[in-house]
């Protein structure tokens, strides 16, 4: 059994998402593979593959009881190997719980697995190595893998539907539900924006944390974010996206007390800079031209991808193209 979920990032529309707005967001080339195959012993064999195709996670677990037998874990930068088991014990336990609550079988009997996963993208980009396991590990119990994500961790839910969708999508949360509509998201001047990484990875739980602390209203901001959303897929010129970006900026950097991105590293650039999802670390958005990659090289930064190189074409498909599963 083999299961693809795609990686994600947030165009517009961070930590207002959780709170009902309207926001854009892409699916990427890059996504994570994961392979179920059955073995002879009760037991459940897990592997863990960086893009460079090293096993940086192992482990072992006893089926059906799913209790840890052992665990090595290649980095010291994400904790220990046990931190890690325990981790994805949890993700497997919840599956477990809400296959069963459906009358399935998931993980029940002395049926053995071997599963390995893939990442096509470094482990420290942030475009969702755990939402892509999630979603994955969903489509193998064949449970919901919104409420899989929500019972596991926090979130708003956007980077599942990113996993399972192949196009641009808007995203909200209505009456506690995720409402996701595939849209056709190819602006003309794709050629002039740039994802840059900032390699300063950014603690999505805590950005979250810090948000619900202020505890304000921003039915007012809300909106207007959503009115961006929408006119980030109707806008015609650079220069009008531009304005839009800055706008978007403005009323999160208001809302979470934080210097907007471009202000604070790169205030000489002559173009415009977003942050992506949680502020502070991973990718931002960049318009420019041909020597957008230079000024960012300069500064010290050496990934930069063309927004045509990271997301996926834009190819509206029937509903629930994503994730693929191979009986």
């Amino acid at each position: 059994m083999n299961y693809y979920s795609n990686g994600k990032l947030l165009l517009t529309g961070e930590y207002l998402v959780l709170d009902g707005a309207k926001s854009l967001a892409i699916p990427t080339k890059f996504g994570q593979d994961l392979v179920v195959s059955k073995i002879n012993t009760p037991q459940l064999i897990w592997q863990s593959f960086t893009v460079d195709q090293q096993c940086w996670f192992e482990a072992i677990f006893e089926i059906p009881k799913l209790r840890l037998q052992s665990a090595t874990f290649s980095s010291e930068k994400d904790g220990s190997a046990e931190t890690i088991a325990e981790t994805l014990l949890e993700i497997l336990l919840e599956a477990k719980s809400l296959a069963n609550a459906k009358g399935k079988s998931f993980l029940q009997e002395n049926q053995g697995f071997k599963v390995t996963t893939q990442l096509t993208f470094p482990r420290n980009w942030g475009l969702g190595s755990s939402s892509t396991l999630i979603n994955s590990i969903a489509g193998w119990a064949k449970v919901d893998a919104f409420q899989l994500l929500w019972n596991s961790f926090k979130g708003s839910g956007y980077d599942i539907a990113c996993a399972q969708n192949d196009t641009p999508i808007f995203y909200q949360i209505e009456n506690t539900k995720p409402v996701v509509t595939q849209i056709d998201f190819k602006p003309s001047f794709t050629k002039n924006l740039f994802f840059i990484f900032l390699n300063q990875k950014q603690d999505s739980k805590e950005g979250i944390a810090k948000f619900r602390e202020s505890n304000q209203d921003f039915s007012n901001e809300i909106q207007r974010i959503s009115e961006i959303s929408n006119a980030f897929t109707t806008v015609k010129t650079l220069q009008e996206f531009e304005q839009l970006i800055v706008e978007h900026e403005q009323i999160i950097s208001s809302i979470i007390k934080l210097t907007p991105v471009k202000e604070k590293y790169f205030s000489d650039y002559f173009g415009t800079v977003k942050s992506l999802g949680a502020w502070g670390g991973d990718f931002v958005l960049a318009t420019g031209n041909e020597k957008t990659p230079d000024y960012f090289k300069s500064k010290g930064y050496h990934t930069i991808i063309p927004y045509s190189e990271m997301v996926k074409p834009t190819l509206i498909l029937p509903k629930g193209g994503n994730p693929k599963k191979n009986d």
